[in-house]
């Protein structure tokens, strides 16, 4: 084990909304990913999912049972998504993002919209 720069990290590739995994801590992928645009709604049905924006601003639009509400995560700002809730991240300009999520978990979650040519559900790439 050798520590990881995520600057590095990030530099290492340039593909949109597919991230990286950088390490792991018990069961949980610690992942990367650069991101603009459009995500896709989707519920992950069994886990949280866990935001830190490093650089840019994050949008999460979220369907709760109250209604649809967005919250801006600025950089370095932090928000977990509680599992079973419908969200849509976005980004306005530029962004790298760090997701905490148990290993295996798609990015696209266990129902979504249908998925756009731009975003890559997987569970998370090697860093080269």
């Amino acid at each position: 084990m050798e520590p990881i720069a995520l600057s590095a990290a990030l530099a290492s590739f340039t593909e949109q909304w597919s991230p990286r995994i950088v390490t792991a801590v018990n069961d949980y992928d610690v992942r990367i990913a650069k991101v603009e645009g459009d995500h896709v709604w989707h519920v992950h049905d069994h886990t949280d999912e866990f935001f830190l924006v490093l650089e840019g601003e994050l949008h999460i639009s979220l369907r709760e049972s109250t209604g649809e509400r967005t919250v801006t995560l600025p950089k370095g700002s932090v928000f977990t998504v509680p599992r079973g809730i419908e969200h849509k991240p976005y980004a306005p300009t530029p962004t790298a993002i760090l997701l905490l999520e148990p290993t295996g978990t798609l990015t696209v979650g266990d129902r979504h919209d249908e998925v756009p040519d731009h975003v890559d559900a997987t569970t998370g790439h090697a860093l080269s």
